[in-house]
């Protein structure tokens, strides 16, 4: 055909094509949520997040450390039953660290609703409180592996993901969630023994864990590690744990730079503040327990189950780009 030769009547220019195969995709678009949607059950109504959860002020209260959720008032919902799977990981092999309670407990529920297989590590204090949680978790169809133990020694975190690995036939995900905050006034308070046993329960067994696990896992694999918005904006009294949150969130995004080649993940999660044993156990002065929380926008804490779905997030393939991220969750604070 020459050039400036009109087509012929019954051909179809290039635009007209495309032209017709995006209106086409626009209504097969658009008819689809009807057709995906037919039959399900109706949408919940949005909900305040302000008002979703209890405000202060709360209960003047104080438990021996590590203390138990179940002993706190008002109790934290760990998604117990307000969280809802959605299969989203099926055939996963889990192990979370601080399992028993506050956000460990949230992810290794929403990890078991959404179809995985899960071992939790606490203190043997804790046993009360892990019990629950093994009893969720296997409610959801799933394995559930409870391993009481210390992890300020590198030869127990050696054992633990060993552990995990043989009961639960594997391990491609793995949430450090576990941590040890007990606030001092001055550093003139902060004796050795609190300095080392911090950094050993944050930092220490972080590395251990995370060493030992690695070698079990392979591609599409993810770690979670927990900082907080501590580590970018600490509190006076907090002068060892606040450390080491940052230093959780630069450990994983050097590791993330590392593995990444492996197609393993490694991102983190920066809580703000939310309502667990770690505030009425010493984490937190004795006279701000009744108004924790209320500095946010929301004007209360987080409660555990309200973080879960980033824990889910970041171990799916749905994040699949995500590797060396900090995602954070305080309520509007402006932090990460």
């Amino acid at each position: 055909m020459e050039p400036n030769t009109p087509p012929p009547p019954d051909a179809l220019s290039r635009r007209q094509v495309l032209g017709g195969l995006a209106a086409a995709g626009v209504a097969a678009t658009v008819g689809a949520p009807a057709a995906a949607n037919a039959g399900a059950a109706p949408a919940s109504p949005p909900q305040n997040p302000v008002t979703q959860y209890p405000q202060p002020p709360f209960p003047q209260q104080q438990q021996p450390w590590p203390g138990l959720a179940s002993r706190m008032t008002p109790r934290p919902d760990h998604g117990e039953t307000s969280y809802k799977g959605s299969g989203r990981l099926a055939g996963r092999k889990a192990l979370v660290t601080g399992g028993d309670s506050g956000i460990g407990r949230a992810a290794a529920i929403a990890f078991a609703r959404e179809g995985a297989d899960v071992a939790i590590n606490y203190l043997p204090a804790e046993e009360p409180d892990a019990q629950e949680v093994v009893a969720v978790i296997r409610q959801a169809g799933r394995k559930a592996v409870a391993i009481p133990g210390d992890i300020r020694t590198e030869a127990f975190c050696q054992q633990l993901v060993d552990r995990a690995a043989r009961e639960l036939g594997g391990l491609d995900l793995l949430a450090n969630v576990a941590g040890r905050q007990q606030q001092r006034q001055a550093i003139a308070e902060l004796t050795s023994e609190d300095f080392d046993a911090t950094l050993k329960t944050n930092a220490y067994a972080l590395f251990w864990i995370t060493k030992a696990a690695l070698p079990h896992m392979g591609p599409g694999s993810t770690i979670i590690n927990t900082t907080s918005e501590q580590g970018f904006n600490p509190d006076p009294w907090l002068l060892d744990y606040a450390p080491t949150k940052a230093f959780i969130a630069n450990f994983t995004k050097a590791l993330a730079k590392q593995v990444g080649k492996r197609g393993i993940r490694v991102n983190g999660v920066a809580p703000g503040p939310y309502w667990t044993a770690l505030q009425v156990t010493g984490g937190t002065p004795q006279e701000k327990v009744p108004t924790f929380g209320q500095d946010t926008p929301y004007g209360r804490p987080g409660q555990p189950a309200e973080i879960a779905a980033l824990y889910v997030h970041l171990a799916s393939p749905e994040s699949s780009f995500a590797n060396g991220s900090i995602m954070g969750e305080s309520a509007g604070k402006g932090l990460p």
